[in-house]
């Protein structure tokens, strides 16, 4: 599950020996004797952990240290989902032991299994040829179709999230949230909290929805186009199914580090589909014929995206980003965020 590089453990380092100590106590099976500690580079949100010990890999995430925004870095609930969907025919990581003792290594945490395989940061896939990006987007929509067609309630998820109402609240927790984490003002951002409340369609869809469903977020399989683990669950939900659909569509409007939006990309040469055309993948796993208002889903997920960069920010400030370093450049993301998302409210 190779998320990036690996660094050293003394980047956001833990109590090695306590850990050691802890899972010999409770997985000694699978722990006894020398324990290496890796953390992965990439990320901003929970620390993440490569664990080594006889031959065996297994993965560790965390809390950050500090003061942390209160509905924020729920491990628990990582812990949770991945339990319950662990077995069906959404993809996910084998979940191995829960804590939720923060003296052991000063914050909760959880462990599952390791997932080898391919993670994907460019969503151009420029080191592939055109029909496997083809069919690389195609499992990534039949994926999140399975995804928000699970039965949560027989899955043990009937009380993970509340059912109904999903953008009113949820356009009030990211507003507040990005309210406590505002450094600046953005005027696009105090025009989508006023926009979004007086624009949220009718429909009342519920569904477990993951959050933050992108490629990078997932473990393909080595050679084949065939996802093996969907990772980073903490904003995972009952929800609005929509919402992490047009979420999933933001790479087609907000460039990336080193690439414009994919709507300039997609087409048959490069094998990207329009989104258009993935959206209609989307619809065919799941029994729908259109979706009306798509563009008030588009410009909530841009204000909720522009809102997590905002408190990826604030941390960085604070000094407690799982990757300082790069959080203050995530200013210039929050803009670009707010100033697409009112776009996308406008034309709708």
């Amino acid at each position: 599950m190779e998320r990036t590089e690996l660094l050293a453990s003394h980047t956001l380092p833990i109590d090695e020996p306590a850990l050691r100590s802890y899972l010999e106590s409770k997985l000694p099976d699978e722990f006894r004797g020398v324990l290496e500690v890796q953390k992965f580079a990439g990320g901003q949100s929970n620390p993440t952990y490569k664990l080594t010990a006889n031959g065996k890999s297994f993965v560790l995430r965390k809390k950050p240290p500090g003061t942390l925004l209160a509905t924020a870095h729920m491990v628990d609930r990582e812990y949770r989902v991945i339990s319950a969907l662990y077995g069906s025919g959404v993809p996910v990581a084998k979940p191995i032991l829960y804590c939720d003792d923060a003296k052991v290594i000063g914050t909760e945490f959880f462990i599952m299994e390791y997932v080898g395989g391919r993670i994907f940061w460019d969503p151009t896939f420029p080191q592939l040829s055109a029909a496997e990006r083809a069919a690389l987007y195609a499992e990534m929509a039949r994926v999140l179709a399975a995804l928000h067609m699970v039965d949560y309630s027989a899955r043990g998820l009937g009380s993970y999230g509340k059912a109904g109402n999903y953008f009113a609240r949820q356009i009030k927790r990211w507003t507040e949230q990005y309210l406590a984490s505002v450094t600046e003002p953005i005027p696009s951002m105090d025009a989508l909290i006023k926009w979004l409340p007086e624009h949220v369609p009718a429909d009342e869809k519920t569904s477990l929805v993951h959050g933050d469903y992108r490629f990078d977020n997932m473990v393909f399989h080595p050679t084949e186009p065939r996802v093996l683990a969907v990772l980073d669950w903490e904003l995972s939900t009952l929800g609005h199914p929509l919402a992490d659909l047009a979420y999933n569509c933001m790479s087609y409007h907000l460039p990336g580090v080193d690439r414009p939006p994919l709507a300039e990309l997609a087409g048959p040469e490069s094998g990207i589909p329009t989104e258009a055309e993935y959206v209609a993948e989307y619809c065919r796993h799941t029994g729908q014929k259109e979706i009306p208002s798509f563009g008030f889903y588009l410009a909530f997920s841009a204000f909720r995206y522009a809102s997590i960069v905002q408190g990826v920010v604030k941390r960085g400030l604070s000094g407690n980003a799982s990757s300082g370093k790069d959080a203050l450049g995530y200013v210039t993301r929050v803009k670009a965020a707010a100033n697409k998302g009112w776009e996308l409210a406008q034309k709708s």
